[in-house]
């Protein structure tokens, strides 16, 4: 399955800026192709540049890379919600909350390096454990529609914005 197969009506205008940064490859293979990609680019940036902001009130490398893995948390949460023909409109999340309550400036990168391939393996068995019809359910998250598929093209495609993030502010 590719993001061309997916008709716009499955995913809000501004779920379209990650679907397009997604690229047109296979979902399955860029959830883990991607994944290998982001750690060897991470795994290259300077270690002073960690915990470096390029503005005030902006977050570090380290505080991305852990708002990454908790929106696919997040991310995958409402894939399974939407899987199941649950209607239950799911709420959107305040990222700027999320990330002053954690401590990801404490935490050594290849903890949260670990972390994210672990909640991305566990991303891409949920996917591949959904059915041609269960990929296709639409449900209500954030006050718009969203399809299954949608979802996991939105995981690739947000990585993949914070990667060109930190290639064009922070490095």
């Amino acid at each position: 399955m590719k993001v061309t197969d997916i008709p716009k009506n499955e995913y809000s205008e501004f779920n379209a800026t990650y679907i397009n940064a997604a690229g047109n490859g296979d979902l399955y293979e860029d959830l883990e192709i991607s994944l290998h990609d982001f750690i060897r680019f991470v795994q290259d940036i300077p270690m002073d540049k960690f915990d470096y902001r390029y503005a005030e009130g902006k977050w570090t490398i380290k505080e991305i890379i852990q708002h990454i893995i908790d929106t696919e948390r997040v991310f995958a949460y409402r894939a399974l919600r939407v899987s199941r023909n649950d209607k239950t409109p799911l709420a959107g999340f305040d990222e700027n909350d999320f990330a002053a309550n954690t401590d990801a400036n404490n935490r050594h990168l290849q903890s949260l390096l670990t972390e994210l391939s672990i909640v991305r393996q566990s991303t891409l068995a949920l996917f591949k454990s959904f059915s041609e019809e269960q990929l296709k359910r639409i449900g209500i998250a954030s006050n718009a529609e969203i399809s299954v598929r949608a979802i996991g093209f939105i995981i690739i495609g947000h990585q993949k914005h914070h990667q060109k993030v930190f290639k064009e502010r922070y490095l």
